[in-house]
């Protein structure tokens, strides 16, 4: 008789045991006002991205995302390339981030005709230095958008809604300007 409690208990729990690398709250969460974190990456060309070479030139949308090629992320890339033109006329550029190697952004970009910078950041560092909170055995989808001043002007966070994060990085860039 306890037996199958105690196994379905085990089952509710395990997910929990598991995934003890989705609680990140012990990591800063990057906030509205925070200086954005000095990083160094690799983008899809093999070329070093330094973000303290953009503070001042450009505003940052720097987004990070899951992975290359799924469902949401590649909806979220063509969103942010369908609107690259508007993001470009207000002064932007466009980064994506996340743990894939430089060779799979190479073909991600290609494949999609992705006119930005994806960076490669291996062990996820970079995402950490944000705070983006990993949601079960995937990393975090967030946008941040950063001032020239180089500190976050807005950020925006929906797992499963990528073109949500185009639409909505724009809309504040766009009022911004006004």
């Amino acid at each position: 008789m306890k037996s199958p409690i105690l196994k379905l208990l085990l089952l509710l729990a395990l997910p929990a045991l598991s995934f003890k690398n989705i609680d990140n709250s012990r990591a800063k969460r990057l906030e509205v006002g925070d200086p954005v974190p000095q990083f160094a990456l690799y983008d899809q060309n093999n070329k070093l991205f330094d973000v303290k070479n953009e503070i001042g030139k450009h505003i940052l949308v720097i987004y990070f995302y899951p992975k290359d090629e799924s469902m949401v992320c590649t909806k979220e890339a063509c969103s942010f390339r369908d609107s690259f033109n508007d993001f470009t006329a207000a002064g932007a550029k466009v980064i994506g981030i996340n743990s894939g190697t430089v060779a799979s952004h190479k073909a991600f970009s290609e494949h999609y005709k992705l006119p930005f910078t994806l960076l490669s950041d291996p062990g996820n560092k970079v995402n950490d230095l944000f705070g983006v909170k990993s949601v079960f055995f995937m990393t975090g989808r967030e946008t941040y958008v950063i001032g020239l001043d180089g500190k976050v002007a807005f950020k925006y966070g929906a797992m499963m809604q990528g073109k949500e994060h185009v639409d909505q990085a724009l809309q504040y860039i766009k009022n911004a300007k006004k």
